[in-house]
């Protein structure tokens, strides 16, 4: 990629507010009629998206997640609520007007014209000079590593340089948002995941917010500031990737994000900031209050993600006697070896636990992961307290 100064910032964003949100719902709601019914699609959401900020909308089909981002847009009209952009009211502002550029999964490219032009459709239409329109073209074909394609059509481009030139005519008119609808959804697999981190390589340098819909959660992971996971019309977690995988707020994120195994049992003992749970008799978990209020005979859910866990023939500690494991003071939990599932990177352990519970581990092949147990076999899983997660109310 050659070295070309990139596309100035627009001049609003330096002299108005930056502290104001580039986004904000306030009690933003859709519902539709369907068959004579209601039907709610979005309920009620307050959300503030910063400037700058790489944001995704995160959950399975039918969670609300493109319908907000349609609101954004301008695409939909909220039933009830607000959507302001820098701070200034936009419900009742046109599509055509907002300061906001979206990109689809169907790139929408114009067959018939080249590279160039199709990036240089917006501002032709806004009728910029053409020395500009040049300028800023090249600058923007050189940030998405297609200069020198200039002169190609559509057909000419693999998908992901298609996906390439759609980014390019969208941020070269420099909107103060860029929305993304599942973008990467047509791709191969490795070119998916190339693209992921060339979207989040472009996002950095032109400074634009990017609010980003996906159902793919390590797209979301991987690209992501920050992250809304959604379910049935509202956002069940918003944090960090690192927060909503390492702390999920709900049985649903902990299931919908990654692999985890939940599970649940009475609290035998509470010490300091430490719940005990008997498990499968001679086994215990050992769960971190974080400042929840707990007692003896309550009972607690909890999640544990499978890279969390060890997996072996021989009980941690000791030789299994008793909960204490011979002075373990981790979880430790018997089970039995359901399969193994060779992954090149790793081995996958599904095992089903003393309790009843199937629980899935995952082991990098850095060390003869395959000699450790096999189907049949009985095996001892531990891990540190700090990797058990209490879930629900606090």
């Amino acid at each position: 990629m050659t070295e070309t100064s990139h596309p100035p910032v627009r001049d609003d964003q330096e002299t108005s507010g930056s502290a104001l949100p580039a986004i904000e719902l306030t009690g933003v709601m859709k519902e539709y009629h369907a068959h004579g019914e209601k039907v709610a699609a979005v309920r009620g959401i307050d959300l503030a998206i910063g400037q700058g900020e790489f944001f995704s909308l995160l959950g399975p089909s039918g969670c609300g997640k493109t319908t907000t981002m349609r609101m954004i847009a301008g695409f939909e009209e909220p039933t009830g609520g607000e959507v302001l952009l820098n701070g200034k009211p936009v419900t009742d502002v046109p599509a055509n007007k907002r300061d906001v550029n979206m990109v689809f999964q169907s790139y929408a490219l114009f067959p018939h014209m080249s590279v160039f032009e199709n990036v240089a459709f917006g501002l032709r239409r806004k009728g910029v000079a053409k020395d500009e329109i040049r300028r800023r073209v090249a600058a923007m074909l050189d940030i998405v590593d297609l200069a020198g394609r200039e002169k190609r059509r559509p057909g000419e481009l693999s998908g992901g340089q298609q996906q390439r030139v759609a980014l390019a005519r969208a941020l070269v008119n420099r909107p103060r948002a860029l929305l993304l609808d599942e973008p990467l959804g047509a791709l191969d697999l490795k070119l998916r995941q190339h693209m992921q981190v060339e979207l989040k390589r472009i996002q950095r340098e032109v400074g634009i917010t990017f609010v980003y819909v996906t159902h793919d959660q390590s797209e979301a992971l991987t690209m992501s500031d920050r992250i809304a996971v959604m379910n049935d019309g509202r956002i069940e977690q918003l944090g960090s990737p690192r927060e909503i995988y390492e702390r999920p707020a709900s049985k649903f994120v902990a299931g919908f994000i990654g692999t985890s195994n939940l599970l649940a049992g009475e609290i035998g003992e509470v010490r300091d900031t430490e719940a005990f749970i008997t498990y499968g008799g001679d086994g215990q978990i050992v769960v971190p209050l974080d400042g929840r209020t707990a007692a003896p005979g309550d009972r607690l859910e909890l999640t544990v993600r499978p890279e969390k866990i060890e997996i072996a023939t021989q009980p941690p500690g000791g030789n299994g006697a008793g909960s204490a494991g011979g002075g373990y003071s981790g979880s430790r939990v018997r089970a039995k070896v359901a399969e193994v599932v060779y992954l090149g990177t790793s081995t996958n352990y599904i095992v089903t636990t003393a309790a009843g519970d199937e629980v899935t581990v995952f082991l990098q092949n850095a060390t003869n992961a395959d000699d450790i147990a096999g189907r049949g076999d009985d095996v001892w899983l531990s891990w540190e307290p700090r990797h058990s997660y209490a879930i629900g109310a606090s």
